[in-house]
């Protein structure tokens, strides 16, 4: 694993010859050893085709590669920081919850409507997500940012998990996902500006979850 936690908050990372890590710009705090840092301008592992997927739906987010021999501490904004291990599946994410991915993971990108159908588009106008979702598959390890740290919250079938759209994080697994309208407390206590949305998970998988409702 290349990513180990210093306290919530921090990371740091083991970069070795041979091998790449990329991260968010701005995301380096500290380093250690022989260690490049070069912008990236295809959006990581997933090419040219993945860049402009997100640049069609404003949701690229600058990268960096990082190269060399050494150990990289990494950290943002003060953000909580979960690191997830992906045995070969496809982790669904946010793309500006991202704060660095080892080189091994194909970057890609999915447009939500292709699971959510016309719902899940509705989710991404709503919410303020975009419509486009990062997606990182193979073997390797994910860190990713979230207000009030994350938990996770298993799917199983028959049992769908539902979730804020402003908490969501990321998921990983066989999930389907569609928005749900529903009146809530939000709109009894006023938070609300009429329908509540809840972003419906069903399959067999695992939802990350912020602790908090504000968007990074």
């Amino acid at each position: 694993m290349a990513f180990t936690e210093i306290n919530s908050k921090m990371i740091q990372a083991t970069v070795m010859p041979g091998q790449r890590l990329f991260s968010q710009r701005g995301a380096m705090l500290a380093y250690k050893g022989d260690v490049s840092f070069t912008p990236n301008i295809q959006g990581g592992q997933g090419g040219v085709m993945s860049m402009i997927g997100r640049r069609v739906a404003n949701e690229a987010t600058p990268l960096m590669t990082v190269e060399g021999s050494g150990t990289v501490m990494f950290g943002h904004g003060g953000h909580h920081i979960q690191i997830i291990n992906l045995t070969g599946d496809t982790l669904y994410v946010e793309a500006d919850r991202l704060l660095a991915f080892e080189g091994t993971l194909q970057q890609g990108t999915m447009f939500m409507g292709s699971q959510g159908g016309v719902m899940g588009m509705v989710r991404g106008q709503v919410t303020g997500q975009g419509l486009f979702t990062t997606t990182l598959q193979g073997q390797g390890s994910v860190a990713v940012m979230a207000h009030g740290g994350v938990f996770e919250v298993p799917i199983t079938p028959g049992r769908p998990v539902h979730v804020d759209p402003q908490a969501y994080v990321a998921h990983h697994g066989d999930v389907r996902n569609k928005l749900s309208t529903a009146l809530g407390w939000r709109d009894m206590v006023g938070r609300g500006s009429g329908e509540a949305f809840q972003l419906e998970l069903s399959g067999n998988g695992t939802v990350y979850v912020q602790a908090s409702e504000e968007k990074l």
